[in-house]
Order: structure tokens, then C-alpha cells, then sequence
């Protein structure tokens, strides 16, 4: 006896097998490059309503979060995910059966059986035996298997959730960006018609100076060319425009259709200065970090799991109830009743090199874990810093493309006066607007680009599942 509670002593002193790892360090600098201030807050903390004021882009946003398959999809997780929660969280409980039994056996008469009834004068054949119990085994988690595996299935429970907001913010911010393509498309549409329509006034003026005899055959058949290539314009975007509207219908849960705007793409703007907040938020704020942080919890625990597979099990059962030889007598209490309590206390020996390697290959998995989690806040900061970047350069590029079609527009209007008045040819007017409609187009593009960069800062950022 005194054994067994000093092996119990120093089962319970130990029970602490598996530590609890501290969340390993990355390497975040002080600021993101091409942050434009130092400032804690950041635009992520701002819900996406706020952030994306167009009312069309938002009814588009609105249906994605409900109808959107793969949002739907992680709610599903997370509802399986709790199931097993409460499910894990019963390992504490004592597993309770209940047993009823009726059984007849006709012994050999050369068994031992059969001579023990020969032996005491009993004349019967048959041995009855009717049972009605309740089992009860319990065993004790002094390795801490079982609070492991309650660790692991709430950290597992809570990525589900982590997951499904980094589905989220893809989403908001693949609604975004696919909205102000269409809006680019728009006015790229827009543009190309109403350079088909400069293009048909200016072949009627050449078509009037051929047939006046002041202009050769080649200038009407560059002008058509001109006009012909503008106008193939149009129903590309058309067909782009049809595309893009198909594929954000489908990214809200909708089926493939017309979107509705009111706005043109010179109506959306973002303030200038966007602040980013500082790199070390990023573990807290992004889902996908924050993920992978919890990914770290449950290897973790994985290898206390298998650590505690290694050592003894103390195991205690008890059983009660009713027990006859005879069916008559089968209830009569208490002469029927009976009790047995047992403690057991199992190591494993044989399989102790399979345990052990299984306990190795967790602590591998778990330092694979760390590795990853320190790539995952690497690639976040990475995709901050990009985003800066673009937002940055594009607005410049955005500047400058806009002062080149103030430029070009101005040198179209003065081509066509000069070419109405005979003082400049059709091929300088062809090229004006040739020209024109090109940068036209590019800054449409451009700017595009900004909007879509300022959609991906938000990402990044963690932005979008607020």
C-alpha cells in the first residue's frame, strides 16, 4: 500500500510533463517601409463599412458575407469545431455503463465445472447466471493527456474562427478590387466611344477635302483605320465588362447578372495619408497570423499528448448491481447485491519505441510550427509593405498620367482647329488622337490600381472581418 501511494506521489508531482510554449519571437521592424507616419493606429481597425463608403459597393460586400460558399463553408467548421470542444471537454467524466446479462452454460461432466456440481450433490446440468450492474471507469489525467486534448481542441476551435475571417477579409477585398474594375471598365468604355465619335467627325472633314480634291484616297483610309480601331474598342470592354460583372454576382453567393453602379471612377478617393500601425500588431490583428499562433498551440499540445502516452495510466474502475443463479432470486435485495472496485496502474512496454518516436515526431511537427508561424508574420509584413509601396508610386504615376492627357486633350482640340483652318495635316490630327485615347485609357488603369492597392492595404492589414 505504501508503494502505491508513493508511486502515486510521484505521479501526481510530475503531472506537469508538457510546458506551455511561449510565442516565439519574430523579427518585425520598428516601422513599415513607406510608412507614412509612426502612428499606433491603423486604418484595419476601422470596420469595413466605414472604410468603403459607396453604397453599391457595400450591398455587394452585404451579400458576399451571407451568401459567399466559402464563408458558409468556415461557419460550418466552426459549428463542427464546437461539437468537438464539448465533446473533449466529457474526457474528464467517468465513463458509466450499464450491463444486463442473462446467460445459460451445460458444463462437460469432465470440465472442472461440471465435477464441482457432480461434487456437491448438484443433480442439474445447466449453470444460470443473471446480472444487472452498473460499470464505472475512470482514469486520472495525471500527465495531463486529458487537459492537452482539451488545449488543443479549443486552440483548433478557435482557428476555425480565425479562418473564417481571413476569409472575410479576402473577400471584402476581392468585392473591392473586382467593383472598381468595373468601374475602370466603365470609363475605359466611355473613353473608346467617345473617341469613335471624335474619330467619325474628323473622316467626314477628310472625306469632304477628298472629294473636294485637296486630300489623297490614303488620308481617308487612314482615318477609317483609325476610326475602325477605336471602335473595336468597344465591344471588348462590352464583353470585359459582362465578365467582371459575372464574376463579382458569383463571389457574393448571386447568380451571374447585371451589377448596378451610380458611380464613376473619378468618384471614389481615399485620403492620401493611410495609416498602417505598427508591424507588431499584425500578430494580434491578422487572422491568418493569428492562426498560425494557435497552429503553435495545438502541436504543442500534441506533444504533451504523446509524451503522456509514454508513462503509466492509472485506470479505476467499480462495478454494482444485482447478480443470481437463479432468475427467481435475481432482484432479491440485498441478498443479490454485489460491489467490486479495482485500481489499476498500466505502462506500456513493448510498444514504448513506437511512443517514443511518435513523441519525437510531435516535437518536430511543433518546431515546424514555430518556422511557420514566423514565415506567416514575415509574408504579412511583406504584403504591408508592398501595398505602401504601391499606393505610393501609383498615386505619382496617377499624378503625372493625368497631367499627360490635360496635355494630350489640349493638343487634340488645338490639331483639330489647326486641321479645320488648313494649317495642319490629318495625319498630325489622327495622331492627336490616337494619342488621347491611349492615355486616356492609361490613366483609368492607373488609377484602378490605386484604389485596388488601397483595397489590399486594408487586407494586409488585417482590415475587413470587422
Amino acid at each position: 500500500m505504501n508503494k502505491l501511494l508513493l508511486i502515486l506521489t510521484l505521479a501526481l508531482s510530475a503531472c506537469g510533463v508538457s510546458k506551455d510554449l511561449q510565442t516565439p519571437q519574430a523579427a518585425l521592424p520598428a516601422n513599415f517601409r513607406n510608412a507614412v507616419s509612426t502612428d499606433t493606429t491603423s486604418i484595419a481597425d476601422i470596420p469595413w463599412k466605414q472604410f468603403f463608403t459607396d453604397a453599391e459597393l457595400q450591398k455587394l460586400i452585404d451579400s458576399a458575407i451571407v451568401k459567399n460558399y466559402d464563408l458558409q463553408l468556415a461557419v460550418k467548421n466552426i459549428e463542427a469545431s464546437q461539437l468537438l470542444v464539448k465533446q473533449v471537454k466529457w474526457n474528464y467524466v467517468p465513463e458509466v455503463g450499464l450491463n444486463v446479462t442473462a446467460s445459460s452454460s451445460r458444463p462437460s461432466d469432465n470440465s472442472l465445472n461440471g465435477l464441482s456440481l457432480a461434487n456437491a450433490g448438484i443433480k442439474t446440468k445447466h449453470i444460470e447466471d443473471y446480472s444487472a450492474n452498473l460499470s464505472l471507469s475512470w482514469e486520472a489525467d495525471i500527465w495531463g493527456k486529458i487537459h492537452n486534448q482539451n488545449k488543443a481542441a479549443v486552440a483548433a476551435y478557435l482557428q476555425t474562427a480565425e479562418a473564417r475571417k481571413a476569409i472575410q477579409t479576402n473577400i471584402v477585398s476581392s468585392v473591392a478590387q473586382g467593383y472598381y474594375n468595373l468601374l475602370m471598365l466603365d470609363a475605359q468604355l466611355q473613353t473608346a466611344q467617345s473617341n469613335v465619335r471624335l474619330n467619325d467627325s474628323t473622316l467626314n472633314i477628310i472625306k469632304l477635302q477628298y472629294n473636294a480634291g485637296q486630300v489623297t484616297l490614303l488620308a481617308v483610309q487612314q482615318a477609317q483605320a483609325q476610326q475602325q480601331a477605336a471602335a473595336a474598342l468597344v465591344p471588348q470592354f462590352e464583353q470585359n465588362i459582362a465578365l467582371q460583372e459575372n464574376a463579382l454576382r458569383i463571389l457574393t453567393g448571386e447568380l451571374p447578372g447585371a451589377i448596378e453602379r451610380n458611380k464613376k471612377l473619378n468618384d471614389i478617393n481615399f485620403a492620401d495619408n493611410l495609416p498602417a500601425g505598427l508591424p507588431s500588431a499584425l500578430v494580434s490583428r491578422r487572422p491568418d497570423v493569428k492562426s498560425s499562433e494557435l497552429a503553435l498551440v495545438v502541436a504543442n499540445a500534441n506533444v504533451g499528448i504523446q509524451q503522456a502516452e509514454m508513462y503509466p495510466a492509472l485506470r479505476i474502475t467499480a462495478q454494482g448491481g444485482v447478480n443470481s443463479f437463479k432468475a427467481s432470486n435475481w432482484f432479491n435485495i440485498p441478498a443479490s447485491l454485489f460491489g467490486v472496485v479495482s485500481g489499476s496502474l498500466i505502462t506500456p512496454l513493448l510498444d514504448h519505441k513506437e511512443l517514443k518516436t511518435n513523441y519525437e515526431v510531435a516535437k518536430i511537427n511543433r518546431e515546424k510550427t514555430v518556422i511557420e508561424f514566423r514565415q506567416t508574420v514575415l509574408n504579412a509584413v511583406g504584403e504591408v509593405s508592398d501595398a505602401l509601396v504601391k499606393i505610393d508610386k501609383l498615386k505619382a504615376e496617377q499624378d503625372i498620367a493625368a497631367q499627360r492627357v490635360n496635355t494630350l486633350q489640349q493638343a487634340t482640340s488645338n490639331a483639330n482647329q489647326l486641321f479645320k483652318n488648313g494649317m495642319a495635316n490629318y495625319l498630325e490630327v489622327i495622331t492627336a488622337q490616337g494619342n488621347v485615347l491611349q492615355s486616356e485609357l492609361e490613366l483609368a488603369s492607373v488609377k484602378t490600381e490605386h484604389l485596388k492597392a488601397v483595397a489590399e492595404l486594408y487586407r494586409s492589414l488585417g482590415g475587413g472581418w470587422r
